[in-house]
């Protein structure tokens, strides 16, 4: 039976629902308020058929405890939403996010957040020195400093105690984390501050927005588990995110580029190429194995994706969405190139011997075990610095591929297909500004055949 108990102008209805395995009652309340304007009987009334219908959901199972503490709820949340239906990568980025959630929401009740809070927490995300995961950037003297040392990179990361990526990516200016700058500055017996800048420590406008999502998640979780009646991030304005237009190459920047891949590491240069033609993701390129590639139909199939944690080292996993599990077709330039690349794979597997790990990967390291996706990256960033070709990222291929694709006229369907969106509108809406162009390009066309047609008719009747 439920228990009623007046405070103020509302009543706490409490429901006992037994003892847990620990020995401690359980027990599940609700805060009452009855409508303005009711007689006292009318009260007594309104309240009474609360409690029943309280008691009767908690007796079913229909509603938890509302007095349950965010942090603990989202420790459930992550146990029983996030691994079964989180991939790993993303599951992993969640774990950190809570971890800031649980300073903000910790110790308050689910049914305690107000908009008010989540507003507060927003403002408090743009503020200076937020960030956790401190970077540095390395100053142009690094880049001497590796090149006119008498040990080779990989001893010096050997002896700084860095892995041989990381320095390489120090190599190349990119940005690393606090712990990392200050072993290879005291490899070099210099003071952090003369070999890297610290950046700006705000947190991005679009990691803000990840935030909010992610808190939106939990939240919407609690109210389909009826542990809260309503989402409070329904009534709160996201945090805005300025768009970034995707960058990419024009028709004649990718032919400077594929020009400049003549000299390159053949593995680099295939990577390269078949990321142009194909539009794929990283991952999707580091995943591909030799029986992803059909050579009698010019087909290219994606079924994995190859990635990397701290926690798993590198790892498959299944593609992004299940629309990312599709098929390409190559062009026949592109069948050729895989068709030489696999059989100089092959010689370089024969060389090694029983040293060859034989992996079945397209992209491996140089003993055949599977790529690791950062190298791929890592290698793209020099060399396009080497070439001074425009400032573009391994990702902008996949943008230079559906770009190419949309200024040719292919219909926007066969472009989201190939690129393995999870709708069309996601196309779309990353490509707006080329689909504008591209119909501005079409519109001109129209014009100059009726302006054809007009001039041909006129020489007709002339």
């Amino acid at each position: 039976m439920a228990s009623i108990s007046k405070r103020g102008d509302s009543y706490r209805i409490t429901v006992s629902c037994g003892i847990d395995g620990k020995g401690k009652h359980i027990r599940k309340y609700l805060t009452f308020t009855p409508p303005p304007g009711l007689t006292p009987k009318q009260t007594e009334k309104a309240v009474n058929q609360a409690a029943i219908e309280f008691e009767q959901k908690c007796l079913h199972g229909d509603i938890l405890d509302q007095s349950v503490r965010f942090k603990d709820f989202a420790e459930r949340w992550l146990e029983e939403y996030g691994k079964p239906n989180l991939k790993s990568r993303t599951f992993d980025r969640y774990k950190g996010i809570l971890k800031r959630l649980n300073i903000a929401f910790g110790n308050m009740k689910l049914s305690d957040i107000r908009p008010h809070h989540l507003n507060a927490f927003y403002v408090n995300l743009t503020e200076e020195g937020v960030r956790e995961d401190l970077k540095l950037t390395p100053l142009p003297v690094v880049t001497d400093l590796i090149e006119n040392h008498p040990l080779p990179l990989y001893k010096i990361a050997k002896e700084a105690g860095i892995a041989l990526n990381t320095t390489r990516n120090i190599k190349q200016l990119k940005r690393v984390n606090e712990e990392t700058a200050e072993k290879f500055s005291d490899y070099f017996e210099k003071h952090v501050s003369e070999l890297f800048a610290i950046e700006d420590k705000r947190l991005s406008d679009s990691t803000i927005r990840y935030y909010h999502a992610v808190l939106s998640s939990l939240l919407n979780t609690a109210v389909i588990w009826q542990v809260i009646p309503s989402n409070p991030c329904e009534r709160v304005k996201p945090p805005k995110v300025t768009e970034k237009e995707s960058r990419y190459l024009n028709e004649y920047e990718t032919a400077d580029l594929l020009a400049a891949l003549e000299d390159e590491p053949i593995q680099y240069a295939v990577a390269v190429k078949l990321l142009i033609f194909t539009g794929l993701r990283r991952g999707e390129l580091c995943g591909l194995e030799w029986q992803d590639i059909d050579f009698i139909n010019n087909k290219l199939s994606v079924k994995r994706t190859s990635l990397y944690s701290v926690e798993r080292g590198v790892f498959v996993d299944t593609p992004k969405t299940k629309k990312s599990m599709r098929t390409i077709t190559l062009p026949t330039e592109a069948v050729t190139m895989l068709k030489e690349y696999r059989a100089w794979q092959e010689e370089s597997a024969a060389k090694l011997g029983t040293a060859w790990k034989g992996s079945n990967r397209l992209f491996t390291t140089w003993d055949g075990a599977p790529i690791h996706p950062d190298t791929l990256s890592g290698w793209f960033h020099g060399f396009v610095q080497r070439k001074q070709l425009p400032d573009i990222c391994l990702h902008s291929l996949r943008h230079t591929s559906a770009t190419l694709l949309i200024a040719a006229g292919t219909p926007l369907k066969v472009v989201s297909d190939r690129l393995g969106h999870g709708s069309l509108s996601t196309t779309g809406n990353i490509y707006v500004h080329q689909i504008q162009s591209a119909e501005a390009a079409a519109a001109e066309t129209i014009s100059a055949m009726i302006e054809k047609g007009r001039s041909e008719k006129g020489r007709k009747i002339g």
